[in-house]
């Protein structure tokens, strides 16, 4: 009889941890969307929830661009050609470059919540500017 008294208690209370979600990243040289992708190059997550990134083509990482980090986020940099998989807590737009592919483009950007997305540094490389405006012009259409 406790434990059924128990069970009903606890069923009434609201869930203490909610399920995180772990989204894939794949991460190429070239596919049908062009040269040095990641796949997506969007993603729009909830607090807590991962992010794996996966190299199917060989040469790449996932890293932070400096000046793209939420206030109280920790970096990242992932090794080259290894999975990664990385929760992202703090929302805010988090810019993600491929290390040595950043001047040619390789970027995406998460945004976790429902936090506007963020200016971008001045100093970004021009394809990767031009990346994160055809990005955003995509996810705002």
């Amino acid at each position: 009889m406790k434990h059924i008294a128990l069970l009903t208690i606890l069923s009434a209370l609201p869930p203490l941890v909610a399920l995180a979600e772990t989204h894939e990243v794949q991460m190429y040289t070239r596919n049908d969307q062009g040269a040095m992708i990641y796949e997506p190059e969007f993603l729009k997550i909830a607090p807590g929830d991962a992010v794996r990134f996966i190299p199917v083509q060989s040469g790449h990482n996932a890293a932070i661009i400096d000046g793209m980090l939420p206030l109280g986020a920790v970096p990242f940099k992932s090794q080259i050609n290894e999975e990664f998989t990385v929760t992202l807590t703090v929302p805010g737009s988090y810019g993600i470059k491929c290390s040595p592919h950043f001047a040619m483009g390789m970027v995406m950007l998460i945004q976790v919540g429902d936090i506007p997305q963020a200016d971008f540094p001045a100093d970004l490389p021009r394809r990767a500017k031009d990346r994160f405006t055809a990005i955003l012009a995509r996810e705002t259409e």
